[in-house]
């Protein structure tokens, strides 16, 4: 818990120095989207030592950006309902309410230059948030982790303040393995991919 106030609180110093504009002329960019997650694997180590692959899901979100020429820096929020759900019917076991929330804060490059088509490139650490619930309540498992996430896009501007951006990402959440006040978080076996289109809007 101390481990992740002081993750916390870097991440939101790091918004402030970027956020805080030498000139006039930083742009803002607010990108609400929607789009799939797929690729999606996790361990559940505390309910049993298998692994399972899960179904590509749909998801929401919103990103604010702000920087200026090639840097930046952007805070991502996505929410996915019925991340674990599977209704194929040859899953190991199905589940009940269930969902991923993810809150990222990324450097990205290439994102705010004054090309009217962009692409860009960002990575960044932040929070998964994860439910699975079984169906007949055989368990119940909601976790808050530290992550990270990876990269790359394009965005293209029909005129001065609307674009469309076409978005792909990486997530992997993190684990302290050993119960102690040491710095020994490593990656923990919850991974995904996400795509989505979005409508950007330029201030």
């Amino acid at each position: 818990m101390r481990m992740q106030k002081w993750l916390t609180m870097t991440i939101l110093a790091a918004t402030l120095v970027v956020c805080a504009p030498s000139r006039a002329s930083a742009e803002w960019l607010f990108t609400p989207f929607a789009g799939m997650n797929w690729g999606g694997s996790a361990n559940f180590g505390d309910v049993g030592s298998f692994d399972d692959e899960f179904e590509k899901r749909g998801t929401f979100g919103a990103s604010f950006a702000m920087g200026e020429g090639v840097a930046g820096f952007e805070i991502d929020f996505g929410w996915s309902p019925n991340f674990f759900e599977n209704t194929s019917g040859g899953g190991d076991f199905e589940f009940g309410d269930n969902n991923v929330t993810t809150f990222m804060g990324n450097f990205t490059l290439g994102m705010h230059s004054r090309a009217s088509v962009r692409p860009y490139a960002l990575g960044g650490a932040g929070i998964i948030k994860t439910r699975a619930q079984h169906a007949r309540d055989l368990f119940d498992v909601a976790s808050t982790d530290w992550g990270f996430n990876l990269g790359a896009g394009l965005i293209g501007f029909f005129g001065d303040s609307v674009g469309l951006r076409a978005d792909f990402r990486y997530f992997r959440s993190l684990q302290d393995h050993e119960e102690d006040d040491d710095f020994d978080v490593g990656l923990s076996g919850f991974q995904f991919w996400r795509g989505s289109l979005g409508l950007t809007f330029r201030f």
